[in-house]
């Protein structure tokens, strides 16, 4: 899994086309994980991400298993 970091281990930024497709994919309800996945990126980059961008990520509870 990627951790939002280049070949060299330096962190990437965030670019436009990046923040466009957060904003696409989180006003589809997509999952934080599918959109890090998309993105190349950590679900919990992508959750950070968006709060600083204002932009809600749906949170869904599962079922429990039983």
């Amino acid at each position: 899994m990627t951790d939002g970091r280049d070949e060299k281990g330096k962190r990437r930024g965030w670019t436009a086309k990046d923040i466009r497709e957060l904003k696409s994919l989180a006003k589809k309800k997509t999952p934080a994980r599918q959109i890090g996945r998309k993105l190349g990126r950590t679900e919990g980059a992508v959750r950070q991400k968006a709060m600083a961008l204002g932009t809600s990520l749906s949170i869904r509870k599962r079922a429990r298993r039983k």
